[in-house]
């Protein structure tokens, strides 16, 4: 594909370029590693000396008079926006298109009698589809997933392989489950008695708003009572643990091995990094973001910034580390200025 096809196809934030060369392009790559015919990006000060050392034919660049003349000295085509990773991936959806079956229903399917099964639907082989389940129009539904009864799938959203979607479940349109999730499982809930642990039922509802993705083994848990939710185009990295009753709000992104208590309430275009761990019934405002790691005891205010454990603001952890870095020469400081007043 010639590069100016690649750009008439892409939006119209593109602000300037250079298709002087025009080169065929047939695949995309990230920076460090492009070869003549690829469609690269730069974006941020981290990337841009590799403007005069990559092979890529084309660039995708910030709007950067200085990366800009580079490019073009080097005979390389590029075209300018404010958000260049937002028009790489809308180039790499150009090259790639996800799997994306034919509607079919396979034979070895197990359809309940009383499930209603929208159109255009694809089932797929030894999948369980329990009493009253009812599955939107468009929906995709991998090998070997099985959905427990009455629970409600939304139009288009895709059950990748092997996936459990259990009762008491809503899942919107639009979603992506992703392989070995599990949505709407008992959460965790036992009462201490005399004698041990008695099992609280799990009664609640699971709600999953529309544009939800959920990755691979991620947990999802069904409270006692009231319902789990996660809000509209939220997603979910792989190894997520989300508690029972917790509220998610809608547009935030939560990476690797997050593990999430339950009654946990997180608001809205909240970003939580890998292996953030939030204790029960935690508040975190709009806006908030927590880096790896990050233990969270106490409620965060909209908008602010945490690292650590137990986390405080990130600018304060960033002074800590300063001097935990220097706590073995301020140690050896401090025996030296005890042995001095000792021998006074």
């Amino acid at each position: 594909m010639l590069f100016s096809d690649i750009v008439s196809k892409l939006n119209d934030t593109i602000k300037a370029h250079n298709l002087t060369a025009n080169p065929e392009i047939t695949a995309v790559a990230a920076i460090d590693e492009a070869i003549s015919g690829n469609l690269s990006y730069i974006e941020g000060a981290k990337f841009a000396s590799l403007v005069n050392s990559t092979d890529a034919s084309a660039l995708i660049l910030p709007v950067d008079q200085q990366l800009q003349t580079q490019a073009t000295e080097r005979g390389i085509a590029w075209i300018a926006t404010p958000e260049p990773r937002l028009l790489f991936a809308q180039a790499i959806a150009l090259f790639y298109q996800p799997y994306r079956p034919s509607p079919d229903i396979h034979p070895s399917a197990v359809i309940h009698p009383t499930a209603k099964v929208g159109n255009d639907v694809y089932i797929g082989a030894h999948v369980v589809i329990e009493s009253g389940v009812e599955i939107g129009n468009g929906a995709i539904i991998h090998p070997n997933v099985v959905v427990y009864p009455d629970a409600k799938i939304g139009d288009r959203t895709t059950l990748h392989a092997n996936c459990t979607i259990h009762e008491r479940t809503i899942i919107g349109a639009d979603c992506v489950i992703h392989s070995g999730a599990v949505i709407g499982a008992e959460g965790f809930g036992f009462v201490p008695t005399r004698t041990g642990w008695l099992k609280m039922e799990q009664s609640g509802y699971t709600v999953l708003e529309d544009g939800v993705e959920v990755g691979c083994n991620s947990a999802i848990d069904r409270p006692a009572v009231g319902e789990t939710r996660v809000g509209r185009n939220t997603k979910i990295d792989n190894l997520v643990q989300i508690g029972h009753g917790c509220e998610i709000g809608a547009g935030c992104a939560i990476a690797g091995q997050v593990g999430m208590a339950g009654g946990a309430k997180i608001g809205n275009r909240v970003i939580l990094a890998g292996q953030v761990g939030i204790t029960n019934k935690v508040r975190m405002g709009d806006g908030a973001i927590a880096s790896a790691q990050a233990g969270i005891h106490n409620n965060i205010a909209p908008g602010e910034i945490v690292s650590g454990s137990p986390a405080m603001p990130h600018k304060l952890y960033l002074k800590v580390s300063a001097v935990y870095s220097r706590l073995p020469d301020l140690y050896q400081s401090l025996k030296q200025l005890q042995r001095q007043l000792g021998k006074k």
